[in-house]
């Protein structure tokens, strides 16, 4: 049985005290959980909220795929390692937009995250534009295919990715359960394709499209949603706790 995830991701949000404030109000209020949590939070928190942590795994938003270098301001994947995270972020819908970064350097992130035996959380999605010309799934399989499917298939079982419809993300349009766990089945179809059967039914694949407490008892029952990555509702114990009791129902 695939694994399921509940991974919230707080962006650049929260002071130094709300995020403790926030994690230890999550792993207080967790008890036999049959799901897994993560907390991707910003670096410079890293440390602290890892030394806290007990249930919810800890990872990055971001890393450079350089061990080391003139790269001010920004961190590398072994320094995110000893640290403590598990895991790390890479091909996020801002850091492409926001920051102009293309599949080839993500592919560069993924293969400097995996020499560091970092779980990556790889995202993935497309436009209101692309959506509606119908080169969605086109879109997907030319994101997967520059970026991850380079990977041995013994790589491959270290990457969950995160389906992110940026066309239903601040647009005032709607994903409905069906379209997601359509675009879900064909990123499975595309891992089956490139590795094998028993990869793609392995391979945890989340909803990263404004899931809330609202619809994630619709989308974690879809066949091929195995969770979600959180943003908004991820800063409110209580709706970051209501989604995670999906999997406890």
């Amino acid at each position: 049985m695939r694994k399921k995830i509940v991974a919230g991701n707080w962006k650049m949000n929260l002071t130094y005290e709300e995020a403790l404030e926030l994690h230890s109000a999550i792993e207080a209020s967790l008890s036999n959980i049959t799901c897994e949590v993560y907390h991707f939070v910003p670096s410079i928190y890293l440390k602290s909220i890892i030394d806290q942590k007990k249930q919810v795994q800890v990872g990055a938003q971001n890393a450079h795929p350089q061990p080391k270098g003139a790269f001010t301001g920004e961190v590398s994947m072994q320094q995110i390692k000893t640290l403590g995270s598990s895991a790390v972020l890479i091909g996020h819908s801002e850091r492409r937009l926001l920051f102009n970064e293309t599949d080839i350097f993500l592919k560069e992130k993924v293969d400097a995250a995996i020499q560091n035996q970092l779980t990556v959380f790889f995202c993935c999605g497309e436009s209101l534009q692309q959506r509606e010309q119908d080169a969605h799934e086109e879109v997907i399989a030319h994101q997967l295919n520059n970026s991850l499917f380079h990977l041995s298939e013994s790589d491959f079982k270290n990457i969950i990715i995160a389906y992110e419809p940026i066309w239903a993300i601040g647009t005032g349009k709607t994903a409905t359960s069906e379209q997601a766990n359509a675009m879900h089945k064909h990123i499975r179809n595309l891992i089956q394709h490139k590795y094998s059967l028993e990869t793609a039914e392995a391979t945890t694949i989340l909803y990263g499209g404004s899931c809330n407490p609202t619809n994630a008892q619709e989308l974690f029952s879809k066949s091929d949603i195995d969770g979600g990555l959180i943003g908004g509702a991820s800063l409110k114990s209580n709706d970051f706790l209501s989604i995670i009791s999906v999997y406890n129902d």
